[in-house]
């Protein structure tokens, strides 16, 4: 619960400035900071946008002392995919990366996360824990029971990588059936060092705060690894069986939280 006196308050984007904001946001991170690109970015507005904005909802992270009209007000963002209607569009944005049909035959109730950014500026404060507590809200409310999606490491020059993505594999591959993997053309191996050469310490460095998030709270990942150029990427699948996160993973979530508050 945040506090009345608080700033901040988190929430789906319910106007256009809202979108607008959250696509401002994601250009000035994915496309100004690390590089990105795309089809649909509108470079002389400063939005980075796609074909799944109007049929995702986008959790948004507002600092009321920002200024709205100026489109300044949205400091962190999460877009949000239920399985239902990704069926009624016809794809997930993650099936152009990933074989997802183990989750669809699993049969549960599926949400797809995605363009997960914080501002520059907050990115030392409470604002991930922030939005950590609304997508728990958002998940509960729709009773979804496996959340999945792409997070990235920054670049496409695997040599650098090699020691997170084989730990990542050797100690954190999501169980048979719900372990989706990179279509067979863009396959890129994550096992690519023994598990005897593995340095836990230098792995976890090199590994984008997000993807840590995940994995303390019981989090897997997908079978190999998708190198993303037109971003500047380096994706891995991160998915999470919320009934199977155990107690100590709630109570390790809920304690960062409220610490944060």
């Amino acid at each position: 619960m945040i506090p009345e006196s608080s700033p901040f308050r988190i929430r789906l984007a319910e106007t256009e400035a809202d979108l607008l904001a959250a696509q401002r946001l994601r250009y000035a991170v994915f496309v100004e900071e690390l590089g990105g690109d795309g089809p649909l970015v509108d470079h002389a507005g400063r939005f980075e946008r796609d074909e799944f904005d109007p049929v995702n909802d986008h959790l948004i992270l507002v600092d009321s002392r920002r200024d709205a009209g100026a489109l300044d007000h949205v400091v962190a963002v999460y877009r949000l995919f239920p399985g239902e209607r990704a069926e009624a569009f016809g794809r997930f944005y993650c099936d152009a990366e990933y074989d997802l049909a183990k989750l669809r035959q699993s049969r549960r109730r599926l949400l797809e996360l995605g363009r997960s950014c914080v501002h520059a500026d907050y990115r030392t404060g409470s604002a991930m824990f922030l939005l950590w507590n609304g997508l728990s809200e958002y998940v509960l409310e729709r009773g979804i029971e496996v959340m999945f999606g792409v997070a990235s490491f920054h670049g496409t020059d695997i040599g650098p990588l090699r020691m997170p993505l084989s730990w990542l594999h050797h100690h954190h591959l999501a169980p048979e059936p719900l372990r989706v993997r990179v279509h067979a053309a863009e396959f890129q191996p994550m096992d690519l060092l023994p598990h005897e050469a593995l340095d836990r310490q230098a792995a976890l460095a090199a590994m984008p705060a997000l993807i840590k998030a995940y994995l303390r709270l019981g989090g897997f990942v997908g079978e190999g690894a998708f190198v993303d150029h037109a971003f500047n990427t380096t994706d891995v699948m991160l998915l999470m069986d919320t009934a199977a996160m155990s107690a100590k993973h709630k109570g390790f979530y809920v304690r960062k939280f409220e610490a944060k508050v």
